[in-house]
């Protein structure tokens, strides 16, 4: 049975969304097509008015919030016991300033892990009257949040790193999703603090922690397959049911497996962009690569236990030919496979009774994603292949389209604090570095699950039962 959105609840539309005739809509990640009967339009029409008033309707909402078309809008004035939880290793200065940001309104949990200036470490937590746990033995931010837990005892935890400065009145928005039964988990948009060097406005620009400014709910192979535990609110029941929080056999990507081990689990998890919170990250470009490298080493193990979750590409096969084609610079092959993906997905909507309307122009959207992929991809796990492709003139504009168009066009869309340039060599080098760390976690975990590409032969789902 259904569980749905308690009232009071609103709904907020995805920005991808749109209804394409009265009681159809398309949206979602991934995609797919949603029809309602007379009384689920009925339904609709009170939610957009006025949200969640029943049953009826909150049984709609949660449709549409676990497709991805909408998004919910908790109501205001919910809250609940909230423990934070700060796992320490080191830098004394960085903790100072995240305490300080914390304030005492809630209860603070610093897990000391083991740093070799304990005083300091002491000291810091001594001024901001936080509660003091420390571990003999380094074990990392698994660990570490694990015995933070042990001292948690109010229903909600959020865990934050040392490293990030929450602002002011951070929490309230985030507990108010837990209004939600079934919200197990939400996390804040995670924003880069970091200097005017060269590394420094490049992740500004691009951090791997930031997962943009579009809400959404969490979930393998969606738009936002997980969340960083940078910073995030947890049911402290959902962890229990989980049995261990954090896998401690895990030094990067624990946090990846808790949000799919929760999704597994048939639990929310809520992304809030709306929450901000600053993240202090690398100055340099070797600190900034050597963490892009070990982010990477987690896709081996993650992808051993969670089989089917981790894809470094999904390809649709009609645009994956039109832009094989285009690269081969054979571009009316490149248009006709484009239009026979069209009328393809064309005949897939007339049978269903779905207009077509605005199909070239997604299609064309389609093969623009298509590209750029198969270009991050060949970035990151055959950059060498690329270089060497360089000197022989059959395959050059192939190879400078593949490393060149990923990053030109993430520069196009950002806020241009470096000159294409730079922008463009850091982002190769971050993927590089990514990709390098993938093929190292892959040959120890001996799995190739991270680098094979997937092929999704029915690229957009249309819902056959109708709510």
């Amino acid at each position: 049975m259904t569980t749905p959105l308690p009232v009071g609840f609103r709904l907020e539309l995805d920005a991808t969304s749109k209804q394409l005739r009265d009681g159809l809509w398309f949206g979602g990640s991934p995609p797919r097509v949603i029809r309602l009967t007379g009384p689920g339009r009925a339904a609709w029409g009170e939610l957009h008015r006025h949200g969640v008033v029943d049953r009826r309707t909150g049984v709609l909402a949660r449709r549409l919030v676990d497709a991805g078309i909408a998004h919910p809008v908790p109501p205001a004035g919910h809250s609940a016991a909230v423990t934070i939880v700060v796992p320490a290793y080191e830098r004394a200065d960085d903790l100072d300033r995240c305490l300080a940001a914390l304030g005492t309104t809630h209860p603070v949990v610093v897990v000391d892990d083991a740093s070799a200036d304990a005083v300091r470490v002491a000291t810091v937590c001594t001024d901001h009257g936080a509660t003091l746990v420390r571990r003999e033995v380094n074990g990392g931010p698994g660990p570490a949040r694990n015995t933070g837990l042990e001292h948690v005892r109010t229903p909600v935890v959020a865990f934050v790193d040392s490293d990030c400065v929450p602002p002011r009145g951070w929490l309230e928005p985030l507990l108010a999703h837990l209004a939600d039964p079934l919200v197990a988990a939400v996390a804040p948009r995670v924003t880069a603090l970091a200097g005017d060097t060269w590394a420094g406005r490049y992740t500004r620009e691009r951090s791997s922690l930031d997962l943009g400014e579009q809400p959404a709910r969490v979930a393998p192979r969606t738009r936002v397959a997980y969340v960083p535990t940078a910073a995030l609110v947890v049911r402290r029941s959902a962890l229990d049911e989980l049995g261990t929080a954090f896998d401690e056999t895990l030094r990067v990507g624990e946090d990846v497996d808790l949000i799919w081990r929760l999704h597994a689990a048939g639990k929310r998890v809520r992304y809030d962009p709306s929450v901000q919170v600053p993240h202090r990250e690398p100055a340099d470009w070797p600190a900034l690569l050597g963490r892009r490298f070990r982010y990477g080493t987690s896709a081996g193990p993650l992808a051993r236990r969670h089989r089917g979750a981790l894809t470094p590409l999904v390809l649709h096969p009609w645009p994956t030919l039109a832009v094989t084609a285009a690269l081969a610079r054979r571009p009316v092959v490149a248009g006709a496979a484009a239009m026979a993906g069209a009328a393809a997905t064309a005949r897939t909507l007339h049978t269903a009774d779905v207009p077509t309307t605005g199909l070239l122009p997604a299609m064309g959207r389609a093969v623009q994603q298509t590209f750029l992929g198969v270009g991050r991809y060949a970035t990151q796990f055959a950059t060498p292949l690329l270089i060497a492709a360089l000197p022989k003139r059959q395959l050059r504009f192939a190879a400078l389209a593949l490393l060149l168009a990923p990053p030109m066009s993430a520069w196009t869309a950002s806020r241009r604090r470096l000159d294409p340039l730079r922008y463009a060599v850091g982002a190769i080098a971050d993927e590089v570095a990514y990709g390098a760390g993938v093929w190292t976690g892959c040959a120890r975990a001996r799995t190739a699950a991270p680098l094979r590409p997937v092929v999704i032969w029915r690229p957009l789902r249309i819902d056959a039962r109708r709510s």
